[in-house]
């Protein structure tokens, strides 16, 4: 079976990409590395931040409970 490859934006406006075709062990990965190479630098953190709530839910998390962490650290110059 050859491998077919469909391209589309969705309702969202979102790049879907889909391969039809038999995995094998030695299978490159130019598919995925076409597919991210072809977003924009927001779709991939759109993409990326699915995937961690995605991730997350399926743990059983709360999804209000993830936030990107904040470290406050105050520098003062010695006077000498």
């Amino acid at each position: 079976m050859a491998d077919t490859t469909t391209k589309y934006i969705d309702e969202k406006g979102r790049l879907v990409m889909t391969r039809k075709g038999k995995l094998s062990d030695g299978d490159d990965r130019s598919f995925d590395i076409e597919f991210w190479q072809s977003l924009t630098d927001d779709q991939r953190m759109t993409a990326m931040w699915e995937l961690v709530e995605t991730a997350h839910a399926m743990k059983g998390g709360d999804p209000n409970e993830l936030r990107l962490q904040r470290t406050v650290a105050s520098l003062k110059r010695r006077r000498g």
